[in-house]
């Protein structure tokens, strides 16, 4: 089975190196890797990705920047294989993540996605454990060696009282992207509606919790820069707000409860507040204090 891996490029020209490379180092050879360039205007890519010679290695350009969800939907497109990861590109795989997200699809029996375990590290590579991800760690799901099979309104609640996956880390199974496209309206927190439609229509989640993925944390990020200014958190809350309704309607009155108290979502932007505060930025002050006291 070969896993396609699929790289949309807007950034450091040296960080793509590195996951570039990190794929390279895959013991399980089966994979194809797309560079997908969204038209980053102060390098190209492509000769450097063409002289790596390797012909599992494709080079592709969008016609114009398409942003973050139509450079995620144009890769689904570039797609073949079954399975399929969109890779940041800044971010590292180690070397078993090919060999162990096949093994979890054999072993789960195609499950619609897989989430490995992953390790985070800041802008220099180096490992890290801010408070973002030490609460995504209690809100996890524990799971025994060799993982689990997760579906259902137990881990949709999970999910939805802090969204704990890694989504550069995620293998999905192609057929369920070209469904369920990303939405434009959901820039943020594309890849939570991707999982909670995948969820409110029964498919199924295999959690591993050996660590194969590393995870690149930077104040650089585009969730980074609208958490700090509060923008996030009006998308945010227009979607746990459209999510209340599916979830209800599904019977899923506990998942729905936490999409209305988004508990950890608000608990990030009570950490926001004391800069927007200090730097006296009204705009994101007001967008804040909404998003934490109202529902």
């Amino acid at each position: 089975m070969t896993i396609d891996i699929l790289m949309p490029y807007y950034g450091d020209p040296e960080q793509l190196k590195e996951a570039v490379h990190s794929v390279l180092a895959q013991r399980d050879p089966d994979w194809r890797l797309v560079v997908l360039d969204d038209c980053y205007p102060k390098w190209d890519a492509q000769p450097w990705v063409t002289s790596l010679q390797d012909p599992r290695i494709v080079f592709e350009r969008n016609p114009q920047n398409l942003g973050v969800s139509g450079s995620f939907n144009r890769s689904v497109d570039l797609a073949t294989a079954d399975y399929v990861t969109i890779m940041g590109c800044d971010d590292r795989m180690l070397p078993n993540y090919i060999g162990t997200v096949k093994a979890a699809i054999e072993r789960f029996d195609n499950p619609e996605f897989v989430q490995p375990g992953v390790r985070v590290i800041d802008e220099n590579g180096a490992a890290s454990y801010p408070l973002v991800d030490r609460v995504k760690t209690w809100v996890r799901p524990r799971v025994p060696a060799g993982g689990a099979l997760l579906s259902g309104e137990n881990v949709m609640t999970t999910l939805l009282r802090g969204d704990w996956s890694y989504f550069p880390s995620i293998c999905w199974r192609r057929d369920v992207l070209e469904k369920h496209r990303f939405s434009k309206d959901f820039e943020i927190t594309l890849d939570l509606v991707i999982k909670s439609d995948i969820l409110l229509e029964d498919g199924r989640l295999a959690l591993l919790p050996e660590v194969v993925f590393e995870y690149r944390r930077h104040a650089a990020s585009a969730s980074s820069y609208t958490a700090k200014d509060g923008t996030r958190f009006n998308e945010e809350q227009a979607f746990y707000r459209s999510a209340v309704p599916r979830l209800r309607g599904k019977g899923w009155g506990r998942a729905a409860r936490a999409a209305q108290n988004r508990i950890t979502s608000r608990l990030n932007a009570v950490t926001k507040l004391p800069s927007a505060l200090l730097s006296r930025d009204g705009a994101a002050i007001g967008t804040l204090s909404r998003y934490i006291f109202t529902r």
